[in-house]
């Protein structure tokens, strides 16, 4: 199944690999593999990761403070955050919504 970032992700994506790589050269780098590796999994097990309510699912990163969320749409997992575990909870559930708008979907 293929994956996709939402744009806002991406960039939050990128906002933490610089912060990683300016704190230690090569941690940035150590984040994008770990990433990486979380996005095979979820592509690989599309309901692996744990439902956390609405269609969205947590995947937890190993070795970083962080999750992928994301949902299961047709032939398609649609990353919908690159989230912080302690920082601004809920802060992407807008996101689901603007997503869910766009596919002509109202429920998860």
């Amino acid at each position: 199944m293929n994956s996709e970032f939402l744009p806002e992700v991406d960039e939050e994506f990128r906002e933490a690999v610089r912060y990683y790589e300016n704190e230690a050269p090569g941690v940035g780098l150590r984040f994008v593999a770990e990433v990486r590796r979380g996005v095979t999994f979820i592509t690989e097990n599309p309901y692996g990761a744990a439902a956390i309510g609405s269609g969205i699912r947590r995947k937890v990163l190993n070795h970083f403070p962080y999750s992928l969320l994301y949902t299961v749409e047709p032939e398609l997992i649609l990353i919908v955050s690159v989230a912080h575990l302690k920082r601004r909870p809920r802060y992407w559930r807008g996101r689901v919504k603007e997503v869910r708008e766009r596919l002509g979907r109202t429920k998860g």
